[in-house]
């Protein structure tokens, strides 16, 4: 098992190259069992969850071709009308995103046989949603052992759907189920993150007809087939906004490529009233922040709010600004584990409900800590790399969920930072 070894004191000074996003690859992947024609994807990064969903795929008969440039990849998926329609365990059991197979396929071929999906442990994150708007749609619904049994013989039909609070992978499995359904379908409080846009445009270019992308309410007019179709996957703004966090951490200088700020509006405000400065240019933006930081409060929420998957990135900063923060989180209930490893590299944070109070500190100490989750693990290294001393981070594996390349691209820009590995 890998570990990441860090010596805290050098300041952030070059270029990052930004990846493809996690959030967004993973259902457009699912999307390609909605057709027997290619659907080539660009701009794939290079993560253990692309690996996950890809080995999935083919195991149920997904021909995958692989070409690689640089950090990342172009794919190009192949489902003919022979793919098995059964996810099995031990191939879902790694990865919740796992479960939006299941509404390509029982859009495509009437009945679906798949998994309860594993996962990271931030929450429990239900797919109660899932299989409501399912029925909605007409299917019948069916738990045993540990499986989703899903058919609809006759076909989806259109349906007026509401979720009682948002939720991204049931807006993407619904609308990617309501595709190939007979009728108009509607997502009322759908989720409006641009990962969701992405997930439409690519549907809407295999000849899907959704409109409403980007608001709350998303209306699916359903075709009775999809064909082939190209898309480069949009920049991952969470790893964008843990890279500007991470140069504002060390009072950096770092010119992030093909960065979009439009993509973390919430999350800009924010680290703008903590004083980092951001330099928009053609083919990205330059980050530099002062000495010190400025303390911030901020509660996170469904896009355009402030990101959960940013918050303990945050926390992090907050915790060397001059006074007192308070971090309310409001998605995930399990979502604060890294309070008591920040806690061990010197950090001072309470936990008062879902509000985290940060009182600021002069510095971090080194320490040997561990990563309970993908955001958390991230925040580890990020006080890593200004801590008094040595940091070692273990379980590093959920830093490679989400993460393309980490310790390279640090490393490039002066980060003291090494992987060992362990048999």
């Amino acid at each position: 098992m890998d570990k990441l070894v860090i010596k805290g004191g050098t300041r952030l000074e070059g270029t990052i190259s930004l990846s493809g996003a996690k959030n967004a690859v993973l259902p457009q992947l699912a999307a390609a069992l909605m057709t027997p024609e290619k659907v080539t994807l660009q701009n794939v990064p290079d993560l253990s969850d692309v690996i996950s969903m890809t080995h999935l795929l083919q195991e149920m008969g997904v021909m995958i071709k692989k070409d690689t440039r640089g950090l990342s990849h172009t794919l190009t998926l192949t489902a003919p009308d022979t793919i098995s329609h059964v996810a099995p365990y031990d191939a879902v059991r790694k990865m919740r995103a796992s479960i939006l197979v299941l509404g390509p396929l029982l859009a495509r071929f009437r009945n679906a046989h798949i998994s309860l999906p594993g996962g990271c442990a931030i929450g429990s994150r239900p797919v109660d949603l899932h299989l409501k708007g399912l029925e909605k749609l007409g299917a019948t619904i069916e738990l045993e052992d540990g499986y989703v049994k899903a058919n609809a013989p006759k076909g989806l039909k259109g349906a007026d759907i509401t979720f009682p609070f948002v939720s991204v992978g049931a807006t993407e499995n619904l609308m990617m189920a309501a595709a190939l359904a007979s009728g108009t379908t509607r997502l009322i409080n759908a989720a409006r993150e641009p990962e969701i846009t992405a997930l439409g445009n690519l549907l809407n270019s295999m000849g899907a007809k959704i409109s409403g992308l980007g608001s709350d309410i998303i209306t699916i007019e359903g075709v009775s087939n999809l064909h082939g179709a190209t898309a480069s996957v949009i920049v991952d703004r969470i790893e964008m906004g843990t890279y500007i966090m991470a140069t504002a951490i060390t009072q950096g200088n770092v010119f992030l490529e093909n960065a979009d700020l439009s993509l973390i509006p919430s999350e800009k405000e924010a680290l703008e009233e903590v004083g980092i400065h951001f330099d928009v240019k053609e083919t990205g933006v330059q980050i530099k922040a002062p000495h010190p930081l400025l303390p911030h409060d901020i509660t996170t929420a469904p896009f355009p709010g402030f990101a959960t998957d940013l918050q303990a990135q945050f926390m992090t900063l907050m915790c060397l600004a001059k006074g007192t923060s308070c971090i309310t989180e409001s998605i995930f209930e399990n979502r604060f584990m890294h309070v008591a490893e920040l806690n061990r590299l010197g950090a001072h944070i309470d936990i008062q409900g879902k509000t985290a109070v940060i009182k600021g500190v002069d510095h971090f100490k080194g320490a040997p800590v561990m990563a309970t989750d993908l955001r958390a693990s991230v925040s580890l290294v990020l006080a890593g790399m200004v801590a008094e001393g040595e940091t070692i981070i273990n379980r590093i594996y959920h830093l490679d969920r989400g993460y393309s390349h980490i310790d390279d691209k640090l490393r490039n820009c002066g980060a003291d930072i090494k992987r060992l590995s362990e048999n």
